[in-house]
């Protein structure tokens, strides 16, 4: 099985729900960072939730809040999520065009 390091950007996350990251079918992946940045000049809360492919929902933040200027870390450091086939990350902020969603992982096919 080929192990990859990936990384992917998501830039303007709004108040809809936005897919940071789908797992590939035939793929495991660990997300080794997940970083949410405030783009606006007012504070933002936003969510963060794992949707599992057979259906179940949970969430890694809620309504966490992000200051002007700042970044909220929701995976990094000694945390990882591990992803299966088709589970998806998904971000929601309070305000419209306000995040910039940052994911580093590693794919193993």
């Amino acid at each position: 099985m080929p192990n990859s390091f990936k990384v992917s950007a998501v830039a303007g996350v709004g108040t809809s729900p936005t897919n940071a990251y789908v797992c590939p079918a035939s793929t495991s992946t660990t997300v080794i960072g997940l970083s949410l940045s405030n783009i606006t000049t007012s504070q933002i809360t936003v969510n963060a939730e794992l949707n599992i492919s057979g259906g179940a929902t949970a969430r890694l933040v809620k309504d966490a809040p992000i200051p002007v200027g700042s970044s909220l870390v929701v995976v990094g450091g000694d945390q990882k999520v591990v992803l299966n086939a088709s589970d998806v990350i998904q971000i929601t902020s309070s305000a419209v065009s306000s995040v910039d969603v940052v994911t580093s992982y590693l794919e193993i096919t």
